[in-house]
């Protein structure tokens, strides 16, 4: 039997962090598919939901940044450019999704097109964030 040793594989998200990063893709993207709706009915329960959506990946987004300011700090100073872009790409999804909040706090009339903008922006985002921060894991085969 041969060991295989792979350095340049990057380390798997902690199973923790990769459950409060599976809340915010769904809930951004959530928030733009009602922010969608509303722009075609004008009714303003869709404007609702899209500000509890976006309250709720605000707030599950933050403990993913937290988990992963954590990790940029605990990586090796060679493996270190994938865990910071990792967290730039979540810090501006949580800086852009905040003011997004703020842009639905509005009346909901007035949050047209910017917050529509803003949730594209953000369910982009999240995408990225989720891409790059599940690409480390990796399937074996079990012999």
């Amino acid at each position: 039997m041969v060991a295989i040793h792979a350095p340049s594989l990057p380390r798997p998200i902690h199973p923790l962090h990769a459950i409060l990063l599976a809340f915010p893709l769904p809930l951004f993207l959530g928030a733009l598919l009602s922010d969608i709706a509303y722009w075609r009915t004008f009714q303003i329960q869709w404007a609702n939901f899209s500000s509890w959506l976006i309250a709720g990946g605000l707030l599950v987004g933050a403990f993913a940044l937290l988990w992963a300011l954590i990790n940029l700090f605990r990586s090796h100073a060679g493996h270190r450019k994938r865990p910071v872009v990792y967290f730039i790409v979540l810090l501006a999804m949580w800086v852009l999704g905040f003011i997004n909040a703020l842009v639905h706090a509005k009346d909901a009339w007035g949050t047209m097109p910017e917050g529509l903008y803003l949730s594209v922006i953000t369910a982009l985002l999240a995408l990225v964030a989720s891409w790059i921060g599940y690409a480390g894991f990796r399937t074996r085969e079990v012999e």
